[in-house]
Formats: structure tokens, sequence, C-alpha cells
């Protein structure tokens, strides 16, 4: 990240908010404050961004938010929370609240968008043309870069909530409060520990379930691959983080089921299309940096 001007990043996440003032490559302030209701958490973010703006200001923001969101200028409930699973926080106005006050340029983005796009600019996606990122946590999101921008249109992508084929005997009936076993009530952290009747940091890598859960996200790759031909999947997250045993087994069995169809594909190649991110938990804050500079077209 080059350059003088300053911009502001806010991460807005299901457990915790962080909002940070950078100058070039150096972060000059730094907060984090958890993600409660949005009545206390957006307000006491926006008092850090006012006082920002006065203490020297920042040429544009830049927010990264989980979702769902509204991100069509034209709606009237551009920048809001469509409906989410996460209590108290459907129709929450994250972008008015976040930036009122300030005088600056904003720019409003997915949490894994914003991420992709880090990793695209500075991380382990660049020189890539196309690019996905999936976050393995308290959900799963998913962030979709083409030509080095975020994929919209009729909304978002929302990746977490992709039904896959689910490995035979695997009877677990998933937690989404809205789809039952997709993805993200089948692997998300809250999943896992219904799933193992444990928090999943608890488990053994031993456990036998592990390899359903590595069937299941070589799902979700597969019908990535096929239906976005990214160049790229990295998949962050605590689980992806801290479980590395997890990708060699989605790499081996995404080539068992895909390589005699997909020419490109092969246990070598799958290597470099199945990563980690680079910039590890940089990649959401970096990610609302990377917005801001969007909003000036740098």
């Amino acid at each position: 990240m080059s350059g003088k001007q300053r911009f502001a990043g806010v991460e807005l996440g299901g457990t915790k908010c962080i909002a940070l003032l950078v100058e070039g490559n150096a972060i000059l302030d730094q907060v984090s404050v958890p993600t409660t209701s949005p009545r206390e958490t957006l307000p006491g973010v926006n008092q850090h961004l006012t006082r920002w703006q006065a203490e020297g200001g920042f040429a544009a923001l830049g927010i990264a938010s989980f979702g769902p969101l509204q991100l069509n200028p034209a709606r009237p409930d551009f920048g809001r929370m469509l409906s989410t699973p996460k209590y108290g926080w459907s129709g929450a106005d994250v972008a008015g609240t976040l930036t009122e006050g300030l005088t600056c340029p904003w720019n409003i983005d997915t949490d894994v968008n914003g991420a992709a796009l880090a990793e695209y600019l500075w991380g382990a996606g660049a020189g890539c043309d196309s690019l996905c990122y999936i976050t393995i946590g308290t959900g799963i999101g998913g962030g979709l870069l083409l030509h080095g921008r975020p994929i919209h249109g009729a909304m978002h992508p929302e990746i977490g909530h992709i039904r896959t084929r689910r490995m035979p005997g695997d009877t677990f009936g998933g937690i989404c409060p809205f789809h039952g076993d997709c993805i993200e009530g089948l692997i998300s952290g809250p999943a896992l520990a219904a799933r193992f009747g444990a928090p999943a940091e608890t488990v053994p890598d031993t456990h036998p379930t592990w390899p359903d859960v590595a069937a299941d996200i070589a799902e979700l790759a597969g019908t990535i691959l096929l239906t976005t031909s990214a160049q790229r999947i990295l998949f962050g997250g605590s689980v992806s983080a801290y479980r590395p045993f997890l990708l060699p087994m989605v790499r081996t069995r995404l080539v068992e089921q895909l390589s005699s169809y997909l020419p490109f594909l092969n246990a070598a190649s799958a290597e470099d299309i199945i990563r980690l991110p680079a910039l590890g938990t940089e990649a959401g804050p970096r990610g609302a940096i990377a917005l801001a500079r969007g909003a000036l077209g740098a």
C-alpha cells in the first residue's frame, strides 16, 4: 500500500469490529470493539471515525461488513443489512450510521469481497484474473473477483448458502435457520460444534468426522470451479488456519472427483488452486482499506 494519503477502513465482523486509520503502509491508529447490537456497535465506531476526521482527516472510508448487504446504490435500503441469522442486525443501517457526519467519499462491500480484494492486490491472489475467497468461521462467506473487481449483480455472492452433495452415511441435518444443510449449516464454527457435540477447537485431528468435513469443503470447491472457473480459491478463517490437514484432504478429494472432466485440474495444479490466504487475519482490515482506495479510484 504505497502513497501518503490517509484512508480509514472498517471491518465489521460477526464477533468484533476493527476500525483503522492508515497513511501509506503505516497504521496510525486502530480500535477494536465487540459486535453486539447495531445501536451499540455502529455509533461507537462512528465516534472514532469522526475523531480521526477532526484530527487530520482521511481521503476516503472503506466498509467491509458481514452480510448479506444491499449493495445496489439505486435501492432505498442501500448500505443496510438484509435478512441475516445474526440476531438484531436485519435491516441495520450499516453505511448510514458509520458515515454519519463524515464528509469524505466512502465505499461499502462484503467483508469477504474486501478480503478477496486485499489478497488480489497484496497477497495470495496476486497475478490471478479471477479469485474466490472463502472464510470458514462463525458463518461461511464467499467473495468473488473477476478482472480484479468484486462481483455484484442482483445482490452479491452468497456462497455460504449453496447446497452441496453429501457424503454417503452423513446424516447431520445442518443448523442454518434458512436452509438447514447448506454449506454454512454444515461447516461453520457453530455447525461444527453441533456436529461434533463439542467446540471444534477441542476435537482431535483424528476424529472420524473430519473426513466428512473435508468432503463438504471439496464439494464447495468443486462447485466454485465448475461455476466460476476461478483460478484460485483461498480458504481463510479459523478452521482452515488451525486444521492444516484439511486442505490436503480437500485437494485429494477434489482431484478424484473432477480431474477426469476439468483438463486443468491435477494433483500439482490443485496445490496452486486451493490455498490459504497470504495475509491471514490482516486480509479483512486491509480489504476495508482497499475499498477506501477504490472510492477514490486509487
